[in-house]
């Protein structure tokens, strides 16, 4: 069977076995979120944490209840880090940098998961399970909590509820988060994915010295790496390193965990909102910019040239041979396309094109399908934004779901769609604009610079993945690239409550002739065109001095 055909097999595969969970794990989502009913064990968390399930919150109230548990996440990682050293379990290793355990600390409470450190020499069991993959699953639900504020601001009228916070955020780990890691955990251990506490082992003895490794709960991890879209591996070379992938069935099941709650929330979006026709109108958008990418990418690592890429059937440097390239290539873009930020190959050693391929994933915002529950915030973003476009054309106030979009609501969504780009260049600009920043660049010229861009471009959209060429380990970048992740996550959500908040106290007002249908083939398509439109104005500057510069002169 020939590469690009194993490839698309792949393709087909993922696209049936996504398809086949979307209806009953979205229905799934959309009955948790919209139940009354509270589990005995929520109702013991709720007495822990002295919270009231049932006491509705307006957008500042939900808004300060993600503040201040993400702030409280961010403490407790830090010192957690800091004092490894004399915490058990810690397998020897010492007590973490401050600056690199800020990095850390935020990169895993803002669903990030940037590593600059070597996970397998750095991390003890304590930090890895109690920390780490803590954060995993609460990062991930308190993504989901804050997509369905947004879907009750255009469900309900004049009241401003948005829910509880805390009753969406135990309810997303408790019912959903935990239930499907537990199985995914299983299948990745029959796979061959270790799981255990053990020390490290030396392993054969060479003339310079001899293998060491450690052991780790790396199923239960794995999982929910890759399900809370967060990407945080145990070990340096994440996905690609066989402990934590050892098989092509496993990196399918893999790219599979990634997708499919970002894909099914657009059902419960459906559900929420009593269509289920605009919810397949988000899906059809996410899924036709997904699969064009996997397209794209297929193409641009295929389309070799010279004798030694046909004999490797690909362009295979930086890449797992027991993957190849069409598998490789579909991870990557879906990687980047939902924020997870997992690797089962070296983006940096992509082609030029394909590394730009992944760049402007991550610069889409996340959105196709995107992360879990930021990506269905902003994909609905920019259908508010697409709206908003046709309504100036045809000189009518726009409506999206029965809802005005007016001056404060496009307030909102335009803030929202800026504040990322702003983090991006400005910082990019910053780092190459200083002389210590540059000493980090393993390489110079454009492909240098598309190191420093994909960089900021994973921070700011808490992606989560590297160029594998820059070392970013300085206290430069371990505090820039913290802030970018902090405020690329909590500056949007500001604007996302707020927009809910406007939402929700407002009138529903009755489609007529002249409302845009946004539950059509049409609408898809403007809403495809403004994706892609406002990404291209804003970034290509920059990937022209990048990935397109390299990419343009191979």
């Amino acid at each position: 069977m020939s590469p690009v055909l194993a490839g698309i097999l792949q393709l087909l595969a993922l696209i049936a076995a996504l398809a086949l969970v979307h209806r009953p794990l979205g229905d799934h989502m959309a009955r948790v979120y919209s139940s009354d009913r509270h589990l005995r064990v929520e109702k013991w968390i709720y007495k822990g944490i002295c919270a009231d399930p049932d006491t509705g919150m307006r957008w500042p109230a939900y808004l300060r209840g993600v503040l201040a548990f993400s702030a409280a996440g961010v403490l407790f990682l830090y010192l957690l880090q800091r004092l490894q050293g004399v915490l058990p379990g810690s397998l020897g290793f010492s007590s973490i940098d401050p600056d690199q355990a800020f990095n850390t600390a935020v990169s895993f409470v803002t669903n990030t998961n940037w590593q600059s450190y070597y996970g397998e020499q750095a991390m003890g069991h304590v930090v890895q399970t109690a920390g780490l993959a803590v954060q995993n699953f609460v990062s991930a639900a308190v993504g989901i909590a804050v997509a369905v504020a947004l879907v009750r601001g255009f469900a309900r009228s004049r009241d401003g509820d948005l829910g509880n916070f805390w009753a969406d955020l135990v309810r997303g780990v408790v019912r959903i988060l935990i239930p499907l890691s537990v199985v995914a955990a299983i299948v990745l251990v029959a796979c061959g994915v270790i799981q255990n506490f053990s020390g490290i082992h030396e392993v054969g003895q060479f003339s310079g010295g001899s293998q060491q490794w450690n052991g780790g709960a790396v199923a239960s991890q794995e999982a929910i790496k890759e399900l809370g879209t967060n990407g945080g591996g145990y070990f340096n070379a994440n996905s690609a390193h066989p402990f934590e992938n050892p098989t092509p069935f496993s990196n399918l099941f893999e790219i599979f965990l990634l997708l499919v709650v970002p894909f099914s929330l657009t059902r419960t979006f459906g559900r929420m909102v009593g269509s289920l026709k605009q919810g397949y109108a988000i899906l059809a958008t996410m899924a036709t910019i997904w699969v064009g990418f996997v397209a794209l990418m297929m193409w641009t690592e295929f389309a070799h040239h010279g004798p030694a890429f046909d004999l490797a059937g690909g362009a295979l440097e930086g890449k797992e041979t027991r993957f190849g390239v069409g598998a490789s290539s579909i991870f990557a873009v879906s990687t980047t396309l939902t924020s997870t930020g997992a690797v089962n190959s070296f983006h940096s050693s992509f082609t030029g094109l394909g590394g730009g391929i992944t760049m402007l994933g991550m610069q889409l915002g996340e959105i196709a399908p995107g992360g879990t529950g930021s990506g269905l915030y902003g994909m609905l973003i920019m259908a508010i934004i697409a709206v908003f476009i046709a309504g100036l054309m045809v000189g009518r106030t726009p409506e999206y779901l029965g809802k005005k979009i007016g001056i404060r609501e496009i307030k909102f969504a335009a803030l929202y769609i800026l504040i990322t780009p702003a983090l991006v260049l400005v910082l990019t600009a910053a780092a190459m604009a200083l002389p210590t920043p540059g000493n980090s660049m393993t390489n110079t010229g454009a492909h240098g610079f598309s190191e420093i861009l994909y960089a900021y471009t994973s921070a700011a959209n808490n992606n989560g993945s590297a160029f594998a060429g820059l070392n970013a380990d300085t206290q430069w970048f371990n505090t820039t690239l913290g802030l970018a992740m902090l405020l690329g996550r909590f500056l949007p959500m500001v604007f996302v409550l707020a927009l809910a908040g406007s939402l929700a106290g407002q009138k529903p007002v009755p489609a007529t002739a002249g409302t845009l249908r946004t539950d059509k083939p049409l609408f898809t398509g403007l809403l495809l065109g403004a994706i892609l439109i406002i990404t291209g104005l804003t970034y290509f500057p920059a990937l022209a001095l990048g990935p397109l510069a390299e990419g343009l002169a191979s």
